[in-house]
């Protein structure tokens, strides 16, 4: 069983020192999108161990598509570019696929440095809808031959420098779960994400809620309105004193409307 490593990266202008910066190990795939006009606008590397594809654009879940359809492997690890692998973080992902043998994807521990944003360690086993909801994207390894067979990518519209700029990982998650892919999660570090600035937050604001009800409804169609209202009752600390209950239910719902207005040939 060989692995790839997925990297997704950004105005990187030697991006093959990442292999040595991540501890990427067996062969890698790294998407470089190019933003700023002083980079030069494209450029492909390929040896024996993995291919650099360099270009302008943007949108993390392009960047993630156009990775696993240059991989040559059965089996993926989706990653960002400001992580740390540990050494045998292929061995262990070997190990999880031989135990479950009928996975389709298998998520593992990535311990953060800012342990404010670190994903809760959960029980192994079997991941449903509600689990995939804890899981993000850098804990992610797929069987790419399941994806092509089901005909499931991440959703171009959802993701950073995407018009909706979060929930990628989890419309894809329930994508792969209502296609019936068997999803493991295996409580083992295979990484640590180093601590950096987001890209795409920028404060609890309207737009954000607007995405995130953007979000729940892609996600399911029939319990959105469960999932806003949860994530309402949920999530009251975070957005203070500026906004109440009823603003955040309106911005979510508001969104929802927004995103059923500008898909609604595809409905």
């Amino acid at each position: 069983m060989k692995i790839t490593t997925l990297i997704s990266t950004m105005n990187k202008i030697r991006p093959e020192k990442l292999i040595k910066e991540m501890n990427i190990k067996e062969k890698y795939v790294i998407i470089n999108q190019i933003t700023d006009e002083n980079i030069e606008e494209s450029h492909e590397f390929q040896d024996t161990d993995g291919k650099i594809i360099s270009y302008k654009g943007k949108g993390l879940s392009k960047s993630r598509n156009q990775a696993i359809d240059k991989s040559n492997t059965e089996i993926c690890v989706i990653a960002d570019d400001d992580m740390y692998y540990v050494e045998d973080y292929c061995d262990i992902i070997k190990k999880a696929y031989s135990k479950y043998n009928n996975a389709d994807i298998i998520a593992f521990v990535v311990e953060h440095e800012d342990k404010t944003d670190e994903k809760r360690i959960m029980k192994e086993g079997k991941v449903g809808f509600l689990k995939s909801m804890k899981i993000s994207s850098v804990q992610l390894t797929i069987n790419k031959n399941s994806l092509k067979n089901k005909k499931i990518r991440f959703d171009e519209n959802f993701g950073a420098g995407s018009k909706y700029y979060m929930g990628e990982e989890n419309i894809f998650l329930f994508d792969c779960i209502k296609k019936g892919l068997k999803i493991y999660y295996v409580p083992i570090k295979i990484a640590l994400l180093r601590k950096s600035e987001s890209t795409w937050f920028k404060g609890y604001t309207r737009k954000y809620y607007n995405n995130f009800g953007a979000v729940y409804y892609r996600m399911t169609r029939i319990f959105y309105p469960f999932f806003i209202m949860q994530y309402v009752i949920r999530k009251r600390k975070d957005y203070g004193k500026d906004l109440n209950p009823i603003q955040v239910l309106k911005y979510m719902f508001e969104g929802v409307k927004k995103y059923k207005n500008e898909n609604s040939i595809l409905l």
